[in-house]
């Protein structure tokens, strides 16, 4: 069983054990790479803490996603750089997915993704990554580093075609790197639901979702390393991300980039929620 500390749900002992569950959840509290506010590396942490307070219930599918078994995996800490970071990433996703396990990764920045990426691509050979962001993260290297949380999507396309939706700022050199009609621009869908349909029809039978929180509008997610202004809501964002896991099958997710901040307790609790909105819709009978 998972420690207390490490536990996220706090689900009973008998949906929680690594052999009979279905799914694994692995922190990965790792903030090497920021460039703006740090604290990310407090994010897995805060979300499993957080969990404790929601309802197994979900009203919307109407039944409770913790009866498939989801096992809380010891945290990936105490890595000395982001390639360490990124092999232990890999080695131990790649482990869980040979035993037929469903991955939940936790930031973490978002390079924490990278190694999921390309255990996943492994596994599965016809593989999209789709990405839910802020940013494009498209950077070949950034601050001398290629495991940079800037460049998350440039390793992440090296394995993968990707789509990219809700971002909203880039730097110049990154648009040479962009498939355009394979990123959906804040600016043109939030309040909208017609692009969702155009973004899933550039996905492949087999998704992998990596959802950094900056997406999110600031009013409703403030607690993130790099917050941009105008992004999208909560309803909107679950409509598209059931549309996904109801057209496709999600192989596995993360979701990224919290950095908690003292006081705001509902940025947490939405992180955590999110994690069991997806898994409702990914495992529903």
């Amino acid at each position: 069983m998972a420690s207390t500390e490490w536990n996220f749900g706090f689900f009973p002992d008998v949906f929680t054990g690594f052999e009979t569950s279905r799914v694994i959840v692995l922190p990965v509290p790792f903030d090497q790479t920021s460039t703006w506010i740090r604290g990310a590396d407090k994010g897995p942490a805060a979300i499993v803490k957080s969990s404790i307070n929601f309802e197994w219930y979900d009203i919307e599918t109407g039944w409770e996603p913790y009866r498939i078994g989801i096992h809380t995996d010891r945290p990936i800490d105490s890595l000395s750089n982001p390639a360490a970071m990124v092999e232990a990433v890999h080695h131990r996703v790649q482990s869980h997915l040979a035993s037929d396990k469903f991955v939940v990764l936790l930031g973490g920045e978002h390079s924490v993704s990278i190694g999921s990426f390309r255990a996943h691509a492994e596994k599965y050979p016809n593989l999209t990554i789709l990405q839910l962001d802020a940013h494009a993260d498209l950077r070949p290297d950034y601050h001398n580093s290629p495991l940079n949380h800037a460049c998350a999507m440039a390793r992440a396309r090296e394995v993968a075609p990707i789509v990219q939706v809700g971002l909203r700022s880039m730097d110049i050199d990154e648009k040479e790197y962009l498939a355009p009609d394979r990123v959906f621009y804040a600016h043109q869908i939030v309040g909208r639901t017609d692009w969702m349909d155009a973004a899933v029809e550039q996905l492949t039978e087999d998704v992998y979702l990596t959802i950094d929180l900056d997406v999110f509008d600031p009013s409703i997610m403030p607690a993130t390393g790099t917050p941009e202004p105008g992004g999208l809501g909560w309803y909107e964002t679950l409509a598209f991300l059931l549309k996904v896991a109801q057209s496709r099958r999600i192989v596995g997710f993360d979701v990224v980039e919290l950095c908690p901040t003292p006081g705001n307790h509902a940025a947490v609790y939405l992180a955590a929620r999110l994690v069991y909105k997806l898994l409702a819709y990914i495992f529903k009978p």
